[in-house]
């Protein structure tokens, strides 16, 4: 049996998770205002990917028998101008996500709470391979630029990898 304080922090999650979906999809309009396609692509696979992760707890909760509250969604920051800065964001907001899993995580072993602590392990594992995405692409806007030539190779890339993440999304 989950407790009333685990299901409000996970519902707390669930706010965030939606609100991640919101992040991404409002970079993937300023992506594809700047006729960045690939880009824009990639923050709209990952806008698809937070909406999968909300529900998914949405749906622990439920089949837990438990009270799903749902919280206001921000607005997110205004644009972020290059896609060096909108990558910085996204790897700072990923950061903050990482750290209230953990303390989801944390609060299930303080509680014993052996089935919550099952389910976010697969939250905690995304997580790794979110803020090692978000820093590989980092890696190379820091080394090639965000200009020219560098700009359209990594946009090409973050096409490719939208595409790959689709794919990922539907098996999952």
């Amino acid at each position: 049996m989950i407790s009333t304080a685990m299901a409000a922090k996970i519902s707390d999650q669930i706010n965030r998770e939606f609100y991640s979906a919101y992040l991404y999809l409002a970079l993937s309009t300023e992506a594809d205002a700047a006729n960045l396609r690939g880009t824009a692509a990639w923050f709209l696979a990952k806008h698809n990917e937070e909406m999968a992760h909300g529900l998914k707890m949405v749906r622990y909760l439920l089949d837990q028998n438990a009270k799903v509250t749902h919280g206001a969604i921000g607005a997110p920051p205004s644009q972020a101008g290059s896609v060096l800065a909108m990558f910085e964001r996204t790897l700072a907001h990923e950061q903050e996500v990482t750290a209230a899993i953990n303390d989801i995580v944390d609060h299930a072993l303080s509680e014993k709470d052996h089935a919550t602590n099952i389910v976010m392990q697969w939250f905690v594992t995304e997580q790794i391979e979110e803020e090692a995405t978000v820093n590989d692409i980092l890696g190379r806007l820091r080394l090639f630029g965000d200009r020219g030539e560098a700009l359209l190779m990594i946009d090409n890339e973050l096409a490719a990898a939208a595409k790959t993440m689709g794919q990922e999304e539907a098996v999952a």
